[in-house]
């Protein structure tokens, strides 16, 4: 079995975290088993999988909208609304994983996917990250998934979890220095391999943005 940086043996299907409510447009009798790698995209009708494309594309971008407010105005009902945004959109994104697994770029496209992505990164569950870490590895060998997305979650499990990460992704925001680096004399070679360009690029962009 291949393996990758930062995840269990890849080709072991995980069975992700379930949530608490159902999606809109998502009748969890289409679809593969829950969980299962590659099966919903082999099942699931079109129709669907775009209502899912929309959903998670809103959700993320509601949440993006609340981060802004909460930099210009980080009142306490405005922090509060973004944390409760979070809770409900992976509530959401659990539902979908369950149902249809992970919802990789050949399920529901690439800009949804990455929406996903970005919703997982601010869920408050580390256990469900964990668990959708694998699938997103699994999604990444199958090539049904860009291999940057499998680095940044496994970076952020990896620091979350009080490990080294893995390709650099991870900045603190205390000293805007990467988190500690597992084997940093083959960084680059990591990076490359995922589809990522040198660090240096990575923390001059940051700079640029801050």
């Amino acid at each position: 079995m291949k393996r990758l940086p930062g995840h269990l043996t890849v080709g072991m299907p995980t069975e992700p975290d379930g949530a608490r409510s159902e999606s809109d447009g998502a009748p969890g009798e289409l679809g593969g088993a829950p969980g299962e790698p590659g099966a919903a995209s082999a099942r699931i009708l079109p129709a669907l999988a775009a209502a899912l494309a929309r959903e998670l594309s809103r959700r993320a971008d509601e949440e993006r909208h609340l981060m802004r407010q909460a930099r210009t105005n980080p009142t306490p009902q405005v922090r509060r609304g973004l944390v409760e945004c979070r809770r409900t959109n992976a509530d959401a994104l659990g539902t979908i994983v369950r149902r249809h697994g992970w919802p990789a770029a050949d399920l529901v496209g690439a800009p949804a996917s990455t929406a996903a992505l970005m919703i997982l990164l601010h869920a408050p569950d580390l256990d469900f990250q964990l668990r959708c870490r694998d699938l997103i590895a699994q999604a990444t060998a199958d090539g049904r998934c860009p291999g940057p997305h499998h680095a940044y979650i496994a970076d952020h499990c990896a620091v979350e979890l009080g490990q080294p990460q893995f390709y650099g992704t991870r900045v603190d925001p205390a000293t805007f220095r990467p988190y500690p680096i597992r084997r940093p004399e083959t960084l680059e070679e990591r990076r490359r391999d995922v589809g990522l360009g040198p660090l240096d690029e990575q923390m001059r962009t940051l700079r640029r943005g801050a």
